[in-house]
């Protein structure tokens, strides 16, 4: 399972970053960096001019304006017409854009105490200026009337699909309630916007503050000395000289647990992992929890619908809860299966070595090193030294982005950045013709977010005239200066997914920004970032990245066999923690109003048991209290996404080795039947153009190993 994606953050109220169109008169300081268009390539932003200080004025002065412009297209006296109702809205609202593109970012990658303390302060008042415009009666008049004479207007397939899904998203938004009901849903929409900023802002702090202290390098035994050594900086860096500190990581699951052979250490740091958010003290997220369930039922049935669940789901591919509780339900049981099957493994270890204890949790990722180490004669610590960070990014990610779409990248040291450990480069077609810009952020920081994700601070849109400005985030724990930077495997196949986002929004060639990049169902964007996972591991793409870092050679043949032949290794664990997160969602997302508990702890363990999954040796892979995905993030009820989403892609991955894989003419098809496409058409429909058929789960089954469980 990969890590969580904040995607390319957009809403009704600031989709554009718009070139060429007159702004209305702003009341901005001209000397704001927000104040006006980057004239940097592409609008990329001027990091090196914007402060703290920027961000506030330019909030105001963006929503100011985008009211301005709303208010023009609601009391227009002209007729409605497709011109002057819905892209006249897809232009409004570019300085907004501007600077909410920008601090959505740092405030995800590079934050501070000021961005925390804006971010709340702005938080329900970005709530009530969406809610100003999607429930606002005379403009959805317009585009009620519109989409009632659709038929008759001679759009072309893309702004025939535009104007269907503007009046969806008014609908959606509450445009049909009465007033009283729409001052109801503004006040729950203000109040959970402000939750889910506390929400977030604890789990970062919780992660800070969670951080395991001990007192002796013996303690931590097991780790690589630059890694202990790592410890004892970040002790000094917290006033802890002579102590060692491991900083706690957004899933469950800690990096260090695979090393550390003190078994007491082991179970402290994970104690310290899942006790995040739930034992009490000013980063306690259960109370936030249960307000945001309830008040998400709440609003759910406002709105017409049991439970917040039905709410998002009807909006998404998947359709409806019965359809996700289905898929969910045919996976637990096998995966379960599998799982007590490779715990059977770790405890024969356990007891081989003598080791006079039952396994936990805290055991698992140390011995199952050790069962594979056994089985195939090599454990994930060899592979290390053949993911260099640079070697993987140059010679592997865009190798292949080279090979599959004709694409060249160019490093440039011009563009400013909010981190030194930032790097941009030029994206060229095989014409020479540029395509986009593209950041990697490759670092974990103190004040960064956990997991990886992509953004785009500009989006793809002809009607604008604007090319992509895409970025991608990654967590890779940085080493002491003047050591390579060796990325383990699962950190490899992220950064493979994480660009598959990027190509997603630097091929996207449609007209409207709502429809730009990965503006699709949450439950698909994330097929076309995994399929790119598969070429991590494709022969000729390993062979020219896998290269140790200090002599050059390449990855021996047989350690790349014994890699190929583990692929299905730990698979039940896997698929467990990510089964066991995903029905963690639905189970606090289908709760009608009336069914809110009151403890957070006892109504996780009961939904895990009920579903089946509450198998202790493997917990979720994200408990309910720092659950950010879906009580802070854009995932609610919407993790089982990265599952649907797999099955489109493992079927994509049949096609291509059916076709051939790795060629020009596979990545040409893939990119113009669907990466460039967006949101124009339906995503179905759209992935039945690129496949031919509906997918099939066969492949699925296969690759998780699950087939006869």
């Amino acid at each position: 399972m990969k890590s969580s994606h904040l995607l390319f953050l957009a809403t009704a109220a600031a989709v554009a970053n718009v070139a060429g169109a007159a702004e209305p008169a702003s009341m901005l300081d001209a000397a704001n960096p927000f104040a006006r268009e980057s004239t940097l390539q592409y609008g990329y932003p001027a990091f090196d001019k914007i402060k703290n200080e920027d961000f506030a004025p330019a909030f105001a002065e963006g929503m100011r304006q985008q009211m301005v412009e709303i208010d023009a297209i609601a009391n227009n006296k002209a007729a409605p017409s497709f011109e002057n109702t819905i892209v006249a809205m897809e232009r409004s609202g570019r300085l907004l854009n501007r600077v909410g593109t920008v601090f959505s970012s740092l405030i995800g990658a590079n934050t501070n105490d000021t961005l925390n303390a804006l971010d709340k302060e702005l938080s329900p008042k970005l709530a009530a200026h969406s809610d100003a415009i999607r429930l606002n009666p005379k403009l959805y008049a317009r585009i009620k009337s519109l989409y009632e004479k659709r038929r008759g207007l001679r759009l072309d397939v893309e702004s025939h699909y535009l104007l269907e899904r503007y009046n969806t998203d008014f609908v959606r938004a509450g445009a049909k309630l009465s007033d009283a009901d729409k001052q109801k849903l503004k006040a729950y929409n203000s109040q959970l916007a402000a939750l889910q900023t506390t929400f977030s802002q604890n789990v970062l702090k919780e992660a800070m503050a969670s951080a395991l202290v001990v007192d002796t390098r013996a303690e931590l035994a097991g780790m690589p000395e630059k890694a202990i050594d790592a410890a004892a900086l970040e002790a000094k860096k917290r006033g802890l000289d002579g102590k060692f500190v491991l900083p706690v990581v957004n899933t469950t699951g800690q990096a260090a647990l695979s090393e550390l052979t003190n078994r007491a250490t082991r179970t402290r740091l994970l104690a310290a992992s899942m006790a995040r958010g739930s034992h009490g003290g000013a980063f306690d997220n259960r109370e936030v929890v249960l307000q945001i369930a309830k008040q998400r039922a709440e609003r759910a049935a406002l709105l017409g619908y049991p439970s917040h669940a039905a709410y998002m789901l009807e909006d998404q591919t998947a359709k409806t809860t019965g359809a996700v509780n289905k898929l969910l339900a045919e996976f637990a049981k096998p995966a379960v299966n599998n799982a007590r099957k490779e715990a059977a493994e770790i405890q024969k270890m356990i007891d081989k070595e003598k080791g006079g204890f039952q396994a936990g949790p805290e055991d698992w990722a140390f011995y199952s090193d050790k069962v594979r180490a056994e089985r195939y004669a090599f454990d994930a610590g060899q592979l290390r030294p053949y993911f260099e960070y640079n070697n993987v990014l140059i010679n592997g990610v865009f190798f292949a982005a080279g090979k599959e779409y004709g694409l060249t990248f160019k490093e440039r040291k011009d563009l400013p950045v909010y981190d030194p450990d930032v790097r941009t480069f030029d994206v060229f077609n095989e014409d020479g013709t540029q395509l986009a810009i593209f950041l990697i952020d490759p670092y974990a920081r103190s004040n960064k977010r956990g997991g990886a994700w992509a953004n785009a601070y500009v989006a793809q849109s002809s009607l604008m005239g604007t090319k992509p400005v895409i970025s991608n985030n990654l967590n890779i724990p940085k080493p002491a200066a003047g050591e390579p930077t060796l990325m383990t495997y699962d950190e490899v196949r992220t950064m493979f997914h994480e660009f598959g986002h990027a190509l997603h929004g630097m091929f996207s060639d449609v007209k409207y920004p709502r429809f730009s990049g990965t503006r699709v169902p949450r439950d698909y964007v994330e097929f076309p970032s995994q399929v790119n996972e598969m070429w991590s591991v494709w022969p000729e793409v390993l062979a020219n990245y896998a290269k140790h870092y200090q002599t050059g050679a390449p990855m021996p043949k047989e350690l790349l066999d014994k890699v190929q032949a583990s692929k299905k290794f730990n698979e039940g664990f896997r698929t467990t923690e990510y089964l066991a997160a995903s029905l963690l969602d639905q189970s606090w997302h289908q709760l009608g109003v009336n069914q809110i508990p009151t403890d957070v702890l006892g109504f996780e363990a009961s939904a895990l048991r009920t579903a089946g999954v509450d198998f202790a040796l493997v917990p979720p892979r994200y408990r309910t209290t720092y659950f950010s995905h879906v009580f802070s993030g854009g995932y609610s009820a919407g993790y089982y996404g990265y599952l649907w989403a797999e099955k489109l892609d493992a079927d994509t991955v049949e096609w291509f080795k059916e076709h051939g894989g790795l060629t020009r003419k596979n990545g040409d098809h893939f990119r113009k039947t669907l990466l460039s496409r967006g949101g124009t058409i339906d995503a179905m429909q759209m992935y039945r153009n690129f496949r031919g058929r509906d997918a099939v789960i066969a492949p699925l089954l296969e690759r998780r190993g699950l087939t006869g469980n």
